[in-house]
């Protein structure tokens, strides 16, 4: 769980700053909203699969357009 410690000689803002970065380092919000809903164990092995094939086609076209340049 995030959590910082303001320093006297810190500001709000900079505190504030450093919460929300370790909020996005921890994905939080990201995870909230994914457990939002319930979602069945179906479509959440379906998402990682969609998921999947499309970072192996991005890393397939990369590859590609960089032995193209060669």
């Amino acid at each position: 769980m995030p959590g910082i410690l303001v320093r006297p000689d810190q500001s709000f803002e900079e505190a504030y700053r450093l919460f929300k970065k370790q909020v996005d380092r921890n994905l939080i919000v990201t995870e909230a909203r994914a457990r939002r809903f319930y979602e069945k164990p179906t479509e959440r092995r379906k998402k990682e699969k969609i998921a999947a094939r499309k970072k192996m086609l991005k890393r397939l076209y990369m590859l590609r357009r960089y032995e193209s340049r060669l």
